[in-house]
């Protein structure tokens, strides 16, 4: 039997419960350091006993190997002394061994500062480069250059922060001036990210910018961001919270004014405190419920504690139903209202959408069937936002092509949010002898026109007389000499606005709708059931009514991402881009 089998014969007894391989690995690494086999994983000698003897290197996993070992303890031989030469062979491998780590290459996972360009890519006046991470200084003191009072060249080890320095961008390995430009460094947690970060901003050029990232980019210890990474430090940070994340998102992809205000709100943290004030109003609630179970009525506990709590959760319960109970305006406001035309051949559906889009956006031909497919615009209408569908013409047709775009159009017109009918003013009005056009809608079109479809009578032009059309919501236009349109497109405007709650009957801007998401929706609708489940549990069983109080108050929590939100965290920051 060699030495190393010996040794490891005698620190392991045959007697005794079996151990698991990190066990095993142990003994023999604590033999072979005995018997002069040198292991960087052990750390320096320690001293053993009242003789101060110099045994083995002790870690935590031979620790745990001996503890592990059966009785009785282990019987070391007496060579297990070290030697003073073998000592120092031991402690000159450890120093190698911390060398070597020291010049392994770092893992994603171990690069905590990140970069990425937070302005749009090509040709501009200025691009803004952000880094974030423990070590932003180190990447200002490897690539910034300052001037002082004249000196020349100098480097910063600690700039001022939230000042901006004049300064030169340098590789960190050639030193070679890559523009000359702008640095700000905000100190954490007074940052965006909570954590260090370094701005720089340099001439938007593309030539420009590629070069600072690949020169960021040959420090070790960055890492290129991933989207949306920035403001999930900001989250993770307690700077933000999901409302608020969701909010900058919006403002950042808003299009119209009334997103931009809409999104503004969030961003500032306005739904995150009508949502709180919901969360503490059910906490406080809750609070009653638990007196109850703690002391019950009688023991210090006035009467009708129960009754009071049941009361605040009807006006908690009012309050959410008419949250609810929105015709989904705040989804509708940051997605875009959903407008389709439809009417008959050759009405001017096309040239519909080419006045609204103020292009030739459309094909507009005398040939009936001309549009045979879906054409989408996103508009501005009034401040909303509208994303408007030309269809095909409803006809009755053999064409297997233009019977599959009438379909198409027909399920559109049922999906939509706000519906226009275009009709041609010679055959959709009638002649009566006396007073005001009446309007005819033809058999096909007559299933999918409503109480809330909005009609516009095209190519008044071609009328006999000058008389106009008394419905509401109805608009008589020549779309070729432009007549009625200013009329069409005022009247067109306030009705979105008084029909999503923007204006008031009076003209006045109304309250923002609560809910601008589809998972704000669920939560409180989870919330609204929790709560009626307790309206309806009886004072006997206090503590189920607690529960359910409970459950609603996470609900709301969950919103606003103060609990159990890990699953959706991927969700809310992967439509980000990189460098925000």
């Amino acid at each position: 039997m060699g030495a190393y089998s010996r040794a490891c014969s005698t620190a392991r007894p045959r007697r005794g419960p079996r151990r698991g391989p990190s066990s095993q690995r142990a003994v023999r690494c604590l033999a072979g350091h005995i018997w002069g086999y040198a292991s960087p994983a052990l750390p320096a000698h320690i001293y053993h006993g009242t003789q101060h003897q110099r045994f083995f290197p002790e870690t935590r996993s031979t620790r745990r190997a001996l503890r592990n070992t059966a009785s009785p303890p282990i019987q070391l031989p007496p060579c297990t002394l070290l030697s003073s030469a073998r000592t120092d062979r031991f402690s000159s491998s450890l120093l190698r061994a911390e060398r070597d780590a020291e010049q392994l290459p770092l893992s994603d996972a171990q690069k905590r500062t990140i970069y990425a360009l937070s302005t749009p890519p090509g040709k501009a006046g200025v691009a803004v480069i952000r880094v974030s991470g423990p070590n932003a200084l180190d990447v200002w003191r490897h690539i910034v250059q300052t001037r002082h009072e004249g000196k020349g060249k100098a480097r910063e080890s600690c700039p001022e922060p939230w000042k901006m320095h004049r300064c030169r961008v340098v590789h960190p390995g050639t030193q070679e001036v890559l523009d000359d430009g702008l640095a700000v460094v905000f100190k954490g947690p007074r940052s965006f990210t909570t954590e260090d970060v370094l701005e720089l901003h340099v001439h938007s050029g593309r030539a420009i910018i590629s070069s600072v990232l690949n020169a960021i980019a040959c420090l070790t210890f960055c890492r290129p961001a991933e989207r949306g990474e920035f403001t999930r430090r900001a989250f993770e940070g307690g700077r933000l919270d999901l409302t608020q994340v969701e909010g900058l998102r919006d403002l950042i992809d808003a299009e119209t004014d009334t997103q931009r205000k809409l999104a503004l709100r969030n961003a500032e943290g306005a739904t995150r405190a009508r949502l709180e004030q919901l969360r503490n109003e059910i906490i406080q609630c809750m609070a009653l419920v638990e007196a109850l179970i703690d002391f019950g009525e009688g023991e210090n506990i006035e009467e009708g504690v129960y009754e009071q709590a049941r009361e605040r959760v009807h006006r908690l319960r009012d309050n959410i139903l008419l949250h609810l109970s929105d015709n989904r305006r705040g989804e509708i406001l940051r997605s875009g209202i959903r407008l389709a035309i439809f009417g008959p051949p050759n009405a001017g559906k096309s040239s519909l959408l080419n006045f609204l889009a103020q292009r030739e956006a459309a094909i507009v031909t005398p040939v009936p069937g001309t549009t045979r497919d879906i054409l989408e615009l996103s508009l501005d209408v009034g401040g909303l936002p509208v994303i408007v569908a030309d269809t095909a013409g409803l006809r009755m047709t053999d064409d297997v092509v233009e019977k599959i775009g009438v379909e198409r159009a027909k399920q559109l017109v049922k999906s939509s949010d706000v519906s226009l009918c275009v009709l041609t003013a010679p055959e959709a009005l009638d002649r009566p002898d006396s007073g005001n056009w009446e309007l005819q809608i033809p058999p096909l079109l007559a299933p999918l026109v409503t109480k809330d479809t909005l009609i516009l009578v095209n190519k008044s032009d071609l009328l006999p007389s000058n008389r106009k059309l008394s419905m509401s919501a109805t608009w008589q236009v020549s779309l070729s000499t432009g007549e009625g349109t200013a009329e069409f497109m005022k009247g067109f405007a306030e009705i979105l606005q008084q029909r999503y709650n923007m204006l008031s009957d009076d003209g006045s801007h109304m309250e923002q709708p609560l809910i601008t998401h589809a998972r704000h929706r669920v939560h409180l609708e989870n919330a609204l059931q929790f709560l009626n489940a307790f309206l309806v549990t009886p004072p006997e069983d206090v503590v189920l009514a607690a529960e359910e109080l409970r459950y609603a108050a996470q609900a709301i929590g969950r919103i606003s991402g103060l609990i159990d939100v890990e699953d959706i965290l991927d969700a809310v920051f992967r439509d980000f881009c990189i460098g925000k």
